[in-house]
């Protein structure tokens, strides 16, 4: 969930995470296979191989690729296809939707734009998508389908990729159930350790304690007392199931597994937390609540939930040290396998 509700939940109290309720959808838990997920992660992970090798020089946080994923269960075959790493043939628009906050750290960051630039050398558009930090899943959507609308794309040609990371995966699902008109613009839809499931940590945190961001030096978020309320648990799923995806878009799910050594020393407190319910989480979500139902499963990222988006350790180098301990990772790289694992499905290629 971002820089969110860690400091707050972990001062509080500890209730059930997951409270006895009947006021929930009949829900079960099966395998990927089961839930219509296809799984491609043996492709996946040799796309994601060659660019980490191929671009080791060139990549900030390199690691090698076996240390890069996780192996969960048994994993597929290599399919010993080539990987194309020339310049992308579609030339894809990227719009990376950020999780619960970001708006309000974001300028304590200072991002370099290192992704968007690195992407750009292989013919990869890529931007972020303004979303309110401390705003509902409809405000975010809103703001969504306005950003799409407002890209340099043509309807029909479906070269738009959108990346939703935590809160930003249930706020893209919900621009694209709610504006049908965004539609014929998307080539893909990607959670990337997305909150699609929700979180047990939301489940008794107060707005107030996430609307505390808005003090954070620089911060420039509003709020509008709906932001922890949508990654509640019967929350996410019960929009699930009353709100089927549309079916004429593909989904992709990239989740984050990672080793308990990988999790930063600030997050072991809500790592463990979380455990209560499930110890493979990623600090903030457990990984089965990251997976788009009916979408494929891309690969599983040996990565904490900070690590996947947040570039603490390239900014701010003491903090990294002392609490923000496992942060570095090759952000760069996977993007870039995500869009070449994106451009190989012909699915997603123009429409008829």
């Amino acid at each position: 969930m971002g820089m969110t509700l860690y400091v707050a939940l972990n001062a509080c109290s500890s209730p059930p995470l997951l409270p006895f309720t009947k006021d929930t959808p009949p829900l079960t838990l099966v395998s990927a296979q089961q839930a219509g997920v296809t799984d491609e992660r043996a492709r996946f992970r040799e796309i994601y191989c060659a660019v980490l090798e191929a671009h080791a020089q060139m990549l900030p946080d390199y690691r090698p690729c076996e240390k890069a994923l996780t192996r969960v269960g048994t994993e597929p075959p290599p399919t010993g296809k080539p990987v194309d790493l020339g310049p992308s043939r579609r030339h894809l628009i990227v719009g990376l939707v950020p999780g619960l906050g970001w708006e309000c750290f974001a300028d304590w960051l200072r991002t370099t734009g290192s992704v968007t630039s690195y992407l750009a050398q292989f013919g990869y558009d890529a931007r972020f998508i303004e979303v309110g930090g401390l705003a509902s899943t409809e405000e975010n959507a809103r703001r969504i389908r306005d950003a799409v609308l407002a890209m340099p794309a043509t309807a029909g040609e479906r070269r738009l990729v959108l990346i939703g990371y935590s809160k930003g995966a249930p706020d893209l699902l919900e621009a694209v159930v709610s504006y049908p008109e965004i539609r014929p613009y998307l080539a893909a839809v990607i959670s990337a350790a997305g909150a699609i499931g929700g979180s047990p940590l939301a489940n008794g945190a107060r707005e107030s304690q996430a609307d505390l961001l808005q003090h954070f030096p620089g911060a420039r978020c509003k709020v509008d007392g709906k932001a922890v309320a949508s990654l509640r648990t019967d929350v996410r799923q019960t929009w699930l199931a009353q709100h089927p995806l549309p079916s004429d878009i593909s989904y992709y799910s990239l989740v984050t597994f990672p080793d308990p050594d990988h999790i930063s020393r600030m997050l072991h407190g809500s790592y463990e937390k979380l455990s209560k319910v499930d110890a493979r989480n990623d600090s903030q979500l457990i990984f089965y609540n990251e997976v788009i139902p009916g979408s494929t499963l891309v690969g599983y990222v040996n990565a904490d939930h900070w690590a996947l988006a947040v570039p603490i350790d390239r900014s701010h180098p003491w903090v990294t040290s002392m609490f923000v301990t496992q942060n570095a990772y090759p952000r760069e790289a996977l993007l870039e396998a995500l869009l070449r694992f994106v451009e190989e499905h012909p699915e997603n290629a123009v429409s008829n």
